[in-house]
């Protein structure tokens, strides 16, 4: 019997994003996918400026939803309501991924400096908590550095990308002559990585989607 993986999106654009690294990481497994996809989740988050009750147990619910349509994994693709994602696990009774987790473990076994850069506050925050807590868990003691690219995100939003770019890579640079290895909170910057010369990757820059699923070929 085929395997079931559900996706939960807060944005439409990360759907063919997502599929395009399952048809690259899982395209030997025996797999069925489907995706639910819900903006409002991010777009609240952002008004509020924090992942709200209300907020939380909507994506409980997708979950749940998931769960009820056959899924046998999920994964929710949205850094900002990660925390809404764990409280979900103890109700489900199918595996139920964050999709930066898999690239926390990885920064926190590759070094003890750690930066975390985003452009949007609400995911800023709950990027830089999840990796105090994943070092607890895996017994690693690491010093936090986060970075906010305050009006990147708007930029990028009010049709400026290269605004956007031009912000992130200056940011970039400049967290990579202090820390050991760099977390992208957002996959909306990865992009900017591949703009970067060799001589400014000093150190990795990690981010959240190829390397979940990689972990997913692996767990599959």
């Amino acid at each position: 019997m085929p395997k079931t993986l559900a996706l939960i999106h807060t944005s439409a654009t990360l759907v063919p994003v997502f599929q395009e690294l399952i048809d690259r990481y899982l395209k030997d497994k025996d797999l069925k996918i489907f995706n639910i996809v819900d903006d409002s989740l991010i777009k609240n988050t952002i008004e509020r400026g924090e992942v709200t009750p209300d907020t939380s147990r909507r994506v409980v619910n997708y979950v749940g939803s998931a769960e009820e349509a056959g899924a046998d994994y999920i994964m929710v693709t949205c850094s900002s309501i990660g925390d809404a994602v764990e409280s979900s696990v103890p109700l489900t009774k199918v595996p139920v991924l964050r999709v930066d987790q898999p690239m926390v473990d990885k920064a926190v076994q590759s070094g003890k400096r750690i930066g975390v850069i985003a452009t949007l506050p609400t995911t800023l925050a709950p990027t830089s908590d999840l990796v105090r807590r994943r070092a607890i868990a895996l017994g690693k003691d690491v010093d936090i550095t986060s970075n906010l690219c305050e009006g990147a995100f708007e930029a990028l939003m009010g049709g400026h990308p290269e605004v956007h770019d031009t912000m992130v890579a200056t940011a970039l640079k400049e967290l990579a002559e202090s820390v050991d290895v760099i977390l992208l909170a957002q996959a909306s910057m990865a992009r900017v990585v591949g703009q970067l010369s060799k001589a400014d990757k000093k150190v990795p820059i990690l981010a959240s989607p190829e390397i979940a699923m990689e972990y997913l070929a692996q767990l599959l």
